[in-house]
């Protein structure tokens, strides 16, 4: 068992930052399909957008491997960096077969199914891994975390903007090498941190938990309505943005680059959001930001009666809001499942919030053949407005030292 730390912890000043960016480029790989997805679209001739097909993959393999390594306590049986850096290899591979391989499109979504499993060894262990070093404040340190994850899934769009005169296959191969190159500096230069502590034993039962527990279960719900939202508008971003540009004669704008923008800017709401619910509390900061959120979908329609300067502004808003609720929700459900079992709660939670995203996803990918396209994101509004009626009682409830 590893002793009680009481003394003040040598920490290396490069620790953070060495996290944080190894997090952003683990990450990078989960949205390359979306990124080239024009080009995926002309190589099998697909008559619709595939946004929904492809995020759905890797959200499943993520689903399947986040419920995997928990039976199996793979973070607690090795060291964390360990499996950081060998799922950062595996998924970096599945990713460039993306690029290489000839697969049908059967074969590509099972690539991006891999893809999406190795990345449960990514996105969590990442947190895990900063856990063994930050004790207090670790709050704010989830905040950076999951603002570096919002731009390793926007970094594709920002290759696939610059890179726009050479074949698609670079976006994939270097959004591979930079996950390479994050587990390669996980590993050299993170060591297993003091603080580190093998976690209670998966408990698929802690579903039960709940229900039981109304502030558990409030902020659960409005976590569910958050994901209900999160996932499907980054995946049509570049089809929204495309629809309007269309509408708009005359206009011209870098879908690429603008979709990283928008889906990148995501970490300010992640960040900012961390340091102000030191102040005012969790709850507050991700109540406020999913009601910015739901408030851009109803008006979405709106958007594109709006001239370009206003569109891209609130596009910019609704990227900043629609993530960065994402850190504070994590925050609650740790602070008010019962210790025994946080890691369950936390896995459980998770694992039903990205199985929404994917029925999310497909609605969207029927509904967007059937409906123009400024009228598609509205239907999102409704993962926003259930969870901000399910999380209400906790607003104001508590101080900001709870939640």
């Amino acid at each position: 068992m590893r002793p009680v730390v009481t003394g003040a912890v040598n920490r290396p000043p490069w620790t953070m930052p060495v996290i944080v960016f190894s997090q952003f480029a683990g990450t990078s790989i989960w949205f390359s399909g979306n990124a080239v997805l024009a080009e995926l679209m002309q190589r099998w001739s697909s008559p619709s957008p595939m946004a929904g097909w492809i995020t759905s993959a890797v959200q499943l393999g993520f689903i399947a491997g986040t419920l995997i390594f928990a039976i199996f306590t793979v973070s607690d049986r090795f060291s964390p960096r360990r499996v950081f850096l060998l799922c950062a290899v595996a998924g970096a591979l599945s990713n460039l077969l993306t690029g290489l391989s000839g697969a049908d499109l059967a074969g590509l979504l099972a690539l991006r199914f891999i893809t999406g499993f190795f990345l449960a060894g990514i996105y969590p262990v990442g947190m895990k891994i900063a856990a063994g070093w930050y004790k207090k404040g670790l709050g704010n340190a989830l905040g950076f975390l999951i603002g570096a994850l919002v731009l390793g899934t926007a970094f594709p769009h920002l290759l696939k903007g610059g890179l726009s005169s050479v074949p698609w296959q670079a976006v994939i191969l270097l959004s591979s090498t930079v996950c390479l190159i994050g587990g390669l500096l996980m590993f050299l230069l993170i060591p297993d941190g003091p603080y580190l502590v093998a976690g209670t034993r998966f408990n698929p039962l802690a579903v039960v938990t709940l229900f039981r527990h109304r502030e558990l279960r409030a902020a659960a719900l409005g976590y569910f309505g958050h994901m209900w939202e999160l996932y499907t508008l980054w995946a049509f971003v570049p089809f929204f943005l495309s629809a309007y540009l269309s509408s708009v004669p005359g206009f011209s704008l870098n879908v690429s680059f603008w979709s990283f923008l928008i889906i990148g800017i995501g970490s300010m709401g992640c960040s900012v959001g961390g340091l102000v619910s030191v102040r005012v509390g969790s709850a507050r900061v991700a109540y406020i930001q999913l009601m910015v959120s739901g408030i851009c979908c109803l008006l979405s329609p709106l958007f594109f009666a709006a001239p370009p300067a206003l569109f891209l502004g609130l596009m910019l808003l609704w990227g900043i809001s629609v993530v960065g609720d994402s850190p504070q929700f994590s925050t609650i459900v740790a602070r008010t499942a019962p210790q025994e079992l946080v890691g369950s709660a936390l896995t459980l939670v998770n694992c039903i919030g990205f199985s929404i995203t994917v029925v999310s996803l497909a609605l969207m990918q029927w509904i967007s053949t059937r409906v123009p396209p400024q009228y598609l994101l509205i239907l999102l509004a409704v993962g926003p407005a259930m969870g901000l009626v399910c999380m209400k009682s906790l607003v104001g409830r508590h101080r900001p030292s709870t939640i």
